[in-house]
């Protein structure tokens, strides 16, 4: 067999580091996966997006030296305990190629695809955009995702100036640029967020059109649209931010919210918007709002 296959069981705070050995170690390849069968949400701004319980499996050639490499490994983590392991052969094969093959170009709505670098656009004549599969930055395959996606193509913002807050892979602010958006401002906590904004921009023609911003660095500009895929908790702090940044009657599009928690929601930016479900996938609900004309009460 020519490649082993070495998986660590372990927590969110070492799976850098382990990834770091690893690939010192001589690694081909590193993944991550859960493992504890726990929901991968889009991440709110400036948290880890990775699981709980996260499994962390290095590619290694047939003649790698496994006994020296988890020695190695035990060495450098000092007094924190080797996490369980397992190791497995593994069938000669393109891994990569094959980790690949599993995502498929997909169509949100009427005209616009995202599709994985290595395929060629079913339609030609659609917004295609080209993203490749991340570890959670935002891809469209999770429901949150999808339904802005579907929104954006159902009112293409054209000539508008939008707002992607909590950016991850700029995908939503790619999407708009790409159906008509005059700029975006694409928004995130977290500094990998915005690198990988500003390389997937690129890819997709739009980087003059979006500049990326940490929260505290992003103008107060009055917008009519505003996009927000992250967690039911910090949306709803964010609400007064959100009533400044968008114009009167411009819009809010609101997502990663679950069922239970869209009602509360509601009532928090009813103050400012007029609130409505636009739609429901799963147990996944995304809610869309239009900002009043007149001051708060």
């Amino acid at each position: 067999m020519p490649w082993l296959q070495l998986k660590f069981e372990t927590h969110p705070e070492q799976v850098e580091r382990l990834s770091e050995l690893m690939e010192a170690a001589g690694a081909s390849a590193v993944t991550m996966q859960d493992a504890a069968d726990q929901p991968l949400f889009e991440p709110p701004p400036g948290a880890t997006p990775l699981w709980k319980q996260v499994r962390i499996s290095g590619l290694f050639e047939a003649d790698a030296d496994i006994e020296q490499i988890l020695a190695d490994i035990a060495q450098a983590l000092g007094e924190t305990p080797l996490p369980d392991w397992t190791l497995n052969p593994l069938e000669d094969k393109d891994w990569v190629r094959a980790w690949m093959d599993d995502y498929q170009p997909m169509c949100f709505g009427e005209k616009l695809w995202i599709v994985p670098s290595t395929f060629t656009p079913p339609d030609p004549d659609a917004v295609n955009i080209l993203l490749d599969p991340g570890l959670a930055f935002g891809t469209g395959t999770h429901p949150t995702t999808a339904m802005c996606l579907r929104w954006l193509d159902a009112h293409a913002p054209v000539d508008q100036t939008v707002i992607d807050y909590g950016c991850g892979s700029g995908i939503l602010a790619i999407a708009a640029c790409r159906l008509g958006a005059a700029s975006a401002l694409a928004v995130d906590n977290d500094p990998q967020a915005l690198l990988a904004t500003r390389d997937n921009a690129e890819l997709n023609r739009v980087s003059a059109q979006i500049q990326v911003y940490l929260p505290e660095q992003c103008p107060p500009a009055g917008v009519p649209l505003l996009l927000a895929n992250i967690l039911a908790s910090p949306l709803h702090a964010l609400a007064p931010r959100f009533a400044e940044h968008v114009q009167p009657g411009g819009h809010l599009v609101l997502s990663g919210i679950i069922e239970s928690q869209a009602e509360e929601l509601m009532r928090a930016y009813g103050r400012w918007f007029e609130m409505s479900l636009y739609r429901q996938e799963e147990e996944w609900i995304c809610l869309q709002g239009i900002r009043n004309t007149s001051p708060a009460s």
